[in-house]
Order: C-alpha cells, then sequence, then structure tokens
C-alpha cells in the first residue's frame, strides 16, 4: 500500500564527508566525484543528508572508479533505510526489554513525533533481529567480503535509545561499510568492550589496521587490551569538539550579551498586530530577522553560534542605517 500522506519536510540539513583523503589500495588521492542525497527520520526528527562520494581515479587500481561514502553515515543509519539507527536500537528494547506489542511500540514513537506506520514497526522489528543476529559474526560470510581488501578499518559506537536502558553496540568496517557485528550490552565496562573486540578479531579472514572511536576511556583501555599495537583514531568530529571547547564556551557567552541588546522584539509584534500598511509589515519583517537570527544556533563546533548572531544583527542594523539614510532620520 502507498504513502497516503507526504514524509515530514527536513528541519536541518546534514553534511557529510569521507574522512580518508587517499586510496587504500593505490595510496593516490580520492577525488570528489559526486553527491548523493538521503532523507533520515531519527528520534531528533527529520534530517536530510548530503553525503559526498569520492573515488579513485587511477585505472590500474583494483578499487578504481568504486565509489567510497562518508564513515558517518554508517553510524547514523543502515543502507538505503529511511530511519535511524536510534529508531531501531528503540524498537528493539522495547520489543525485548518491555515486552512491548506492535502497536504499542508504534503508540510509543508516534507520541514521540515519529512519523511512521504500524507496518513499518514489523520491518525496523526484522532490522533490529538481523542486527542482533551478526552478534555471531561468520567468517563464511564475512572471508569474500573483506579478503579482496587485504585489511579492516573499525569503527566502534554504542547507540543508547533512552538513558537507563541497554546499549547497542556496532563494529563495522569503515573500508567497506560492512558491519561485522551488534550487540546490545548493559554497561560499557573494558572487559564487555574487550570482549567485543575479540569476538570480531576471530571473525575476520584480514588484519585490523586501525581503530575508531569517540575517545571514551573504556573503550581506548578495551582497544589497546586487544589491539595493543593497532592505531586507534578519534574520531575527527570529536576531537574538534573538544579541541574547540574553550571557543565554544566563550562563543557562547558572547551569545548570551548579544541577545541582552535586542530583547523586546515581542513588544513590536504586539503594537504592529492588525495593521496592514507597509510600515508595519517592513516592522515585521525586521522582527522576524532578528528572531530568526536569536534562534538559530548554528552548528558547533564548525559553526560559531555568536560569530553568526553578530553577522546577522549587523545585517539588520546596516539595513536600518540604509533605511534611515534614504527616509533622513532612523526609525525606532
Amino acid at each position: 500500500m502507498a504513502r497516503t500522506t507526504p514524509r515530514p519536510t527536513p528541519a536541518r540539513t546534514q553534511t557529510l564527508t569521507p574522512v580518508l583523503q587517499h586510496c587504500p589500495a593505490c595510496g593516490q588521492r580520492l577525488w570528489a566525484d559526486y553527491h548523493n542525497y538521503r532523507t533520515l527520520t531519527t528520534l531528533d526528527g527529520t534530517t536530510r543528508l548530503v553525503l559526498q562520494v569520492r573515488r579513485c581515479r587511477n585505472p590500474a587500481c583494483a578499487r578504481h572508479h568504486r565509489p567510497y561514502r562518508p564513515e558517518a553515515e554508517g553510524r547514523l543509519a543502515l543502507p538505503y533505510h529511511a530511519f535511524g539507527l536510534d529508531i531501531v536500537a528503540r524498537v528493539g528494547t522495547l520489543r525485548y526489554a518491555q515486552h512491548r506489542s506492535v502497536p504499542e511500540i508504534h503508540q510509543e514513537l508516534t507520541r514521540r513525533g515519529v512519523p511512521l506506520a504500524e507496518r513499518t514497526v514489523t520491518n525496523l522489528l526484522d532490522r533490529y533481529d538481523e542486527l542482533r543476529a551478526l552478534a555471531s559474526a561468520d567468517p563464511r560470510r564475512l572471508r569474500p567480503l573483506l579478503q579482496a581488501q587485504s585489511r579492516v578499518v573499525l569503527a566502534l559506537d554504542g547507540l543508547r535509545p533512552d538513558v537507563g536502558h541497554e546499549v547497542l553496540w556496532v563494529v563495522r568496517d569503515c573500508l567497506s561499510g560492512e558491519v561485522l557485528l551488534a550487540k546490545s550490552l548493559l554497561s560499557a565496562t573494558q572487559a564487555d568492550l574487550a570482549a567485543l573486540l575479540r569476538e570480531v578479531s576471530r571473525a575476520l579472514p584480514v588484519a585490523v589496521a586501525a581503530v575508531v572511536s569517540d575517545g571514551q576511556e573504556s573503550i581506548r583501555l578495551a582497544v589497546a587490551q586487544v589491539f595493543p599495537d593497532v592505531p586507534h583514531q578519534l574520531c575527527q568530529f570529536h576531537y574538534l569538539r573538544e579541541a574547540a571547547r574553550p571557543l565554544y564556551e566563550a562563543d557562547r557567552h558572547a551569545k548570551k550579551e548579544l541577545k541582552k541588546r535586542v530583547r523586546g522584539v515581542r513588544p513590536l509584534e504586539r503594537r504592529m498586530e492588525g495593521r496592514d500598511d507597509p510600515s508595519a509589515e517592513v516592522v515585521r519583517g525586521y522582527c522576524a530577522a532578528v528572531r530568526s537570527a536569536l534562534t538559530d544556533d548554528g552548528r558547533p563546533p564548525l559553526d560559531a553560534k555568536g560569530l553568526l548572531l553578530q553577522d546577522r544583527l549587523a545585517a539588520v542594523a546596516g539595513s536600518l542605517d540604509r533605511v534611515a539614510e534614504k527616509r533622513g532620520s532612523r526609525p525606532n
């Protein structure tokens, strides 16, 4: 049965680019070839993903013209799926930990603002079961997939549907994008994660070249215990976020101070209520511009929200100055 209602309009756009700059087979630089687009629904809302895809242009390379997608894409959703892994994990928790029925799961997700049909809940349960089945990583399945690339780069991350629930840990290969293992754990201690990594290591037909994670202490200790000679790299986003934390705090304080200077938008809007003359329309337009500037937090740490607010308020003030020059006086 086809959809009877359109999918929600994405509330935000997120651009993902591959971290790898050079081909893992021949070492030559990967070219940004094209972009793919995905609309993804998560527990936080609907997002439009813009995915930069790179390819090797060396004709003699074994990976010639094979697409290399952003590594972070696999952390958000399964291939060709419109719902994020956080929703898949939440559906599995509601079903197997809280023993809820499909209609009850559908009602809970709808209450949280996730637009989906009851039949979709059944499909998401199937995906959760498939991920759990990967907990017994089958060497016969992995061997033909991984032997051609001769090595893997492991990415380890945990998906927690809600505070207090068990965490779905997913281990995948960044080079092929293949999910190698998924298992729910009640805790994330060094011993638990080390056992998880050992299970993956025993099932792999090739060597582990590197490990990427968010730098959680238990993950670092587990990787050092299981793969003592393998480089362990912090995720670029987490690294940048930690490095930019002092600047982020200063920028947040600057935005707070700027917001104090532009209070009083709502009283102006009330004064214009019921008026449809050109002056009222202009005032409402400026109020809307200021309100939009105040509510847009950017995307820290890449976009500093304080500097963004400063630029937008400066643009509004510049527009008011130009109006004042034409009319001879600046409006209040």
